[in-house]
């Protein structure tokens, strides 16, 4: 598309988005944004942690993979990688991470981070609804705000990540908490106070002037999440709600101090493949 198309700012509304459009979107904005999003949030993120949110909830610590001990050797799809800091951190440890993601401009920020000590990560460009991988290919599969809040459809993601995992698989994704939704995407005071039905799943859409989709989120309340989680094959081992810490003083977007310590603003999921 030209440059032309975004010489005016998106237009934010709520409507219905396809699995197509929201994935074309999705692709757009990543490769459009991912140089400002790695320069904001490069330094939280850090080059090989692995964080599960803005929260700032390290695997380190969280252990929802499973010790880190037990990670070495397997087989782990990081989905929705971004610049592939959690696979660099998963590679630490001895295991051996697969990167994928849709935006071809965050796997160049991946490309660019990585080397040094720390062993290579394999990069994947692919759709999370279309797996480029056989049947049983993985131990341990996660996301950290990656693909599944974006998907039109999530459980066609589930059921592919439930084909990709052995048996015994882990699968690990964390999202927007679905309370957010009734709140206006604002850190301060003004976003504190109800604006919408946390019963509307019609999804969030910023489009161009022609009306196309440049980015495209979808909305689940937690009811819909354990599911759709159930509907993929998986069982729920655990649904994990990260309090705000003390030493967290920043605001990313509408995540911040004042709201983290009011109401959750990330749920990860730990999914079980029996």
């Amino acid at each position: 598309m030209s440059q032309e198309i975004y010489a005016a700012e998106p237009e934010a509304t709520r409507r219905s988005a396809s699995e197509a459009e929201s994935s074309r979107a999705s692709r757009g904005w990543w490769d459009r944004n991912a140089d400002e999003y790695q320069s904001d949030h490069g330094a939280f993120l850090g080059d090989d942690r692995f964080i599960w949110g803005p929260e700032g909830l390290d695997e380190a610590e969280a252990g929802l993979l499973g010790p880190a001990g037990s990670l070495k050797g397997l087989d782990v799809l990081e989905i929705g990688a971004g610049a592939a800091q959690c696979s660099r951190w998963l590679a630490a440890r001895g295991a051996r991470p697969v990167a994928l993601d849709l935006s071809h401009r965050q796997l160049q920020h991946a490309l660019r981070i990585g080397g040094g000590d720390v062993p290579a990560v394999r990069l994947v460009e692919a759709d999370a609804g279309a797996l480029p991988f056989r049947d049983g290919s993985f131990d341990l599969a996660c996301s950290a705000y990656g693909a599944v809040p974006f998907v039109a459809d999530p459980v066609r993601v589930f059921r592919e990540v439930h084909r990709v995992l052995r048996p015994g698989g882990r699968w690990v994704f964390s999202v927007t908490h679905p309370i957010r939704w009734v709140f206006p995407d604002e850190p301060g005071p003004e976003g504190l106070s109800v604006a919408a039905s946390y019963f509307d799943r019609t999804p969030y859409v910023e489009q161009d002037e022609r009306g196309e989709a440049v980015y495209v989120e979808h909305h689940r309340t937690l009811g819909d999440r354990v599911r759709d989680v159930v509907a993929g094959g998986f069982r729920l081992a655990d649904l994990v709600e990260p309090e705000w810490p003390a030493w967290n003083d920043q605001e990313w977007g509408g995540w911040s101090p004042l709201r983290g310590n009011l109401i959750p603003g990330t749920a990860v999921f730990v999914c079980m493949r029996d």
